[in-house]
C-alpha cells in the first residue's frame, strides 16, 4: 500500500515520465482518441496532397532546374514498434547506416519504413562524413534547398507517409536506424517513444529544441515522453496550431 500511495504521488507531481515510472504503459498511448487522430491524419494528409499539388510541382521543377540529382530523398527510419509484423515486409535496404550484423538487433525496436522528402542537398551529401546531422550554414544545401528548409517545404512529401499509415501530423520524429541504434544503448528509455506513430511535427520541436546535437537529445526525449503520457486529441491539435505559429516566427527571422 505505501509503496502503491507513493507511486500515485509522484505521478501527480508530475515528474518527468523516465523518472516517474521508467516506462511508458501501453495503455497511456493506446487511447480512445487513436481513431479520431488517424482519421485526421488521413483526411488532411489527403487533402493536403491534393490542394498542395500545384506546389509540389512547381518545387519538383527547381529542384531540377538548380542542381543534378533527383527531385525526392527518401531514407530508411525506424517507425512505430509493430512486433507482430512479418520481418519480410520489414526487410528492406538499410545501405550504410547499418552494417549486416546489426540489422536484426535494430529492426526489433520498431517498423523500418522509407521516409520521403524534397532533396535539399547536393547529391550523395554523406558518401564521405556518412550519417550525420545537418547543421546551421550547411556548406552542402543548395540554392534552392536553402529556401525549402526555411519554408519547410522539403517536409511536404511526407504526407504520403501519414496518408500510408507509416507517420502521423504529429509525434516524435523518426529517426534513422543509425541513431536509433545509438541512443538505445545510452538511453534505455529512448525507445520508449517508438509506442507511438512517429509524426512531422511533435512537442520537441515546436519547444525552441532545434539544434540536433546529441547533447539534446536527453532534453528532447523528455518531450517526447511527456507527449506520451498525455496523448490527448487537442493536444495535438494544439502542436500543430503551434507549429505553424513557429514557421512564421522563423521565416519572418530568416532563419532555416
Amino acid at each position: 500500500m505505501e509503496k502503491s500511495a507513493s507511486k500515485e504521488g509522484s505521478e501527480a507531481r508530475g515528474g518527468p515520465p523516465s523518472v516517474v515510472k521508467g516506462k511508458v504503459s501501453s495503455r497511456s498511448v493506446a487511447t480512445d482518441t487513436a481513431l479520431l487522430k488517424r482519421g485526421l491524419d488521413f483526411l488532411v494528409s489527403g487533402l493536403g496532397l491534393v490542394c498542395l499539388s500545384p506546389l509540389l510541382l512547381l518545387t519538383a521543377l527547381l529542384i531540377k532546374l538548380d542542381s543534378p540529382g533527383p527531385v525526392f530523398y527518401t531514407q530508411m527510419r525506424i517507425g512505430q514498434e509493430r512486433r507482430w509484423k512479418t520481418r519480410r515486409r520489414e526487410d528492406l535496404e538499410v545501405r550504410v547506416d547499418l552494417r549486416k550484423g546489426d540489422r536484426r538487433n535494430v529492426m526489433s525496436y520498431g517498423r523500418l519504413f522509407r521516409i520521403y522528402k524534397f532533396r535539399t542537398m547536393v547529391r550523395n551529401a554523406e558518401d564521405l562524413t556518412g550519417p550525420t546531422w545537418a547543421v546551421p550554414q550547411d556548406p552542402r544545401v543548395t540554392r534552392v534547398g536553402r529556401i525549402l528548409r526555411l519554408l519547410r517545404i522539403d517536409e511536404l512529401p511526407q504526407l504520403w507517409n501519414v496518408f500510408k499509415g507509416e507517420m502521423s501530423l504529429v509525434g516524435p520524429r523518426p529517426e534513422r536506424p543509425h541513431f536509433v541504434h545509438k541512443f538505445a544503448d545510452k538511453i534505455p528509455e529512448y525507445t520508449e517513444r517508438l509506442k507511438v506513430r512517429p509524426g512531422i511535427t511533435g512537442l520537441a520541436q515546436v519547444s525552441a529544441l532545434d539544434e540536433m546535437t546529441e547533447d539534446d537529445i536527453e532534453r528532447k526525449l523528455f518531450l517526447d515522453l511527456r507527449y506520451l503520457r498525455d496523448p490527448r486529441f487537442v493536444a495535438d491539435v494544439k502542436i500543430l496550431l503551434k507549429t505553424f505559429a513557429v514557421l512564421l516566427k522563423k521565416v519572418s527571422s530568416g532563419k532555416s
